[in-house]
């Protein structure tokens, strides 16, 4: 396999993402997953199709797209906001490529593991710990069970039967995800031919493309690293093989990706697809923005972790403001929360040692 090109600053060299547009790309992701986790709470908001396919809320997509009405930007949120998290297995598959397939010594699959275990535990256990005590004085308090307390501290709560129902904030089965697809990259896919990588894609598609649409068994499938192996095959891929897009293929990318998001969006069987337009149209999006926009998203790109670990304690605070009907306000509060608080959390980490495992 060629050499990769490292991450490059300069404009117009081999490099298809440079530093700055890949930390806008993470804006952009966490952006969209962060207004996500709060429109859908909303009760007249249209639903998303996530970790299973239900027609009636595409349906209901459609009608508001013909009637829009006061809340329509809230409602494409809810709906697509959380094709951010397959942004984020792509970059993370990319920055894998770049960092570890050309390292010189190799690092062996426990030392690889346990560094991002750590890693993430470090994010996790900080945002999980300030939950738990926002969540136990604020109304609504879930009920924790011993086991599936141990089971997230572990990182393997996505593995419990119902994840959905056992997993507190809801949005930290990603870190149970990014475990299991580190674990598949050392194991599986790490400086292996791309038959491996295409392989496990239809392997993953064909388990999900048999379930029923709206099962339990679907649930759990996409809770887990099958449901994440295709942006994250995307991904890894891409930083393999990349080369220079000329400019003027960036719009007609931006288009047809869009069209393809929607179009594939109606369709049970399409829409397992649907996250690789995603990440192509993330790609094409920030290569056409000004360098003013990626500048600023590249900030918001450099909080991201913090922003997500923090995320679901504002909403557990600012979502009855909006319950009670100041659905903006309570939305512009809960934003602006959320980036201050993931300014403070950003500190906090950083002063937090590893801890030795």
């Amino acid at each position: 396999m060629a050499r990769n090109a490292p991450f490059s600053e300069e404009k117009g060299s081999r490099g298809v993402l440079t530093r700055s547009q890949c930390a806008a790309l993470r804006g952009l992701a966490i952006l969209g997953i962060v207004l996500h986790n709060f429109c859908h709470w909303l009760g007249p908001i249209v639903k998303e199709n996530e970790y299973t396919f239900s027609q009636q809320h595409v349906n209901q997509l459609m009608q508001v797209i013909r009637q829009p009405d006061q809340y329509f930007p809230l409602h494409l949120l809810s709906f697509f906001g959380h094709y951010g998290v397959p942004i984020f297995l792509f970059l993370s598959a990319y920055g894998l490529v770049r960092k570890y397939e050309n390292a010189v010594p190799y690092s062996s699959h426990k030392v690889f593991i346990r560094h991002h275990f750590q890693k993430l535990f470090k994010l996790m256990i900080v945002g999980f710990v300030a939950f738990t005590i926002v969540d136990n004085i604020t109304p609504g308090t879930f009920h924790y069970q011993f086991g599936n307390v141990l089971a997230q501290l572990a990182m393997v709560n996505n593995l419990l039967p119902n994840p959905d129902k056992v997993i507190w904030p809801g949005p930290y089965w990603f870190f149970g995800l990014m475990l299991q697809l580190y674990c598949v990259y050392r194991w599986l896919l790490y400086r292996r031919h791309w038959g491996f990588t295409i392989a496990l894609i239809v392997v993953c598609w064909l388990l999900q493309a048999s379930c029923s649409p709206d099962g339990e068994m679907l649930n759990r499938l996409r809770y887990n690293f099958i449901g994440g192996v295709l942006p994250f095959g995307a991904g890894l891929l891409y930083a393999r093989w990349e080369r220079f897009w000329p400019s003027v293929i960036q719009w007609p990318t931006l288009i047809l990706s869009s069209v393809m998001i929607i179009a594939l969006s109606i369709s049970y069987q399409l829409w397992f697809w649907v996250p690789l337009f995603v990440c192509a149209w993330g790609v094409s999006f920030v290569k056409i923005l000004p360098q003013w926009a990626v500048e600023r998203l590249s900030w918001i790109g450099g909080i991201s972790a913090a922003l997500f670990v923090c995320h679901p304690i504002t909403r557990k605070i600012f979502i009855p403001m909006s319950h009670r009907g100041d659905v903006y306000t309570g939305l512009l509060l809960y934003v602006i929360a959320s980036v201050l608080i993931a300014c403070l959390f950003q500190v906090l980490i950083k002063r937090i040692p590893d801890p030795k495992l």
